[in-house]
């Protein structure tokens, strides 16, 4: 029987994809406007090689643009992005559709929430509070505040702790099929794969370890209702809701 639902965070509770883009877009256009002397294709490429390379929590995104433009360090230029960074993202914030309806209703009908999310600790808890998401959840499990990151079992380990619950008691949420999904699974709990945002098409090899597939997260409510009228000891193969 389910007690705890697990959620992850980014593309799952708050659509982030989208709204990582145009802030970045808008960033580089500041930027040019401020002064920065190359076209907007160029920097943009660079910035998102430099990404890909040293991951979206890294903190000098735009000093190390500079250098790799062989540009000059230049503290308005950096300014001129990390404001339209901040503003854009401010601004764009938004819950994934249907997600603060199912919250309410998953603590109208008994469940314990939690969140098992990657990132920085800060930048995790500000989408979560500016989003007024924080009175749903009991813990909140950050990959780089309790240093280990998903997939590996310890942080679906820790969160089970904190709640002192049994794998197959919990069921984890979640549109990463490799982090989320496969990490969730091989601790036992059991497992939906939300399709969403920018991930719904990528590491389909770890499919199979998904229980459900959904395309919303008001599915999310079937999925509990047919796990709560199981009477089967085994769990039944994937279904897509």
């Amino acid at each position: 029987m389910v007690k705890v639902i697990f959620f992850d965070l980014d593309d799952t509770l708050v659509d982030t994809s989208k709204l990582a883009e145009i802030a970045r877009k808008n960033a580089i256009e500041n930027m040019i406007r401020h002064g920065l002397p190359v076209d907007f294709e160029t920097a943009y490429s660079e910035l998102i090689e430099l990404i890909k390379e040293y991951g979206s929590n890294f903190p000098y995104h735009f000093d190390y643009l500079l250098r790799r433009l062989d540009l000059p360090y230049n503290p308005k230029w950096i300014s001129a992005g990390v404001i339209a960074y901040h503003n854009t993202k401010f601004a764009y914030l938004r819950e994934v559709p249907g997600a603060r309806k199912v919250l309410i209703r998953l603590k109208e009908l008994g469940y314990e929430l939690g969140i098992i999310t990657d990132g920085n600790p800060v930048k995790q808890w500000e989408k979560i509070l500016r989003l007024e998401l924080d009175d749903f959840f009991e813990h909140v499990i950050i990959s780089d505040f309790e240093g280990v990151k998903k997939p590996h079992p310890k942080i679906f380990k820790k969160a089970l702790k904190a709640f002192n619950v049994k794998p197959e008691e919990a069921l984890m949420v979640g549109d990463r099929l490799y982090s989320d999904i496969y990490g969730a699974k091989r601790v036992g709990m059991k497992t939906v794969w939300f399709r969403y945002g920018k991930h719904s098409e990528r590491e389909l090899e770890y499919r199979k370890y998904a229980d459900y597939e959904i395309d919303n997260l008001e599915s999310l409510l079937e999925v509990l209702a047919r796990e709560s009228s199981s009477n089967k000891k085994v769990h039944p193969p994937r279904q897509q809701i």
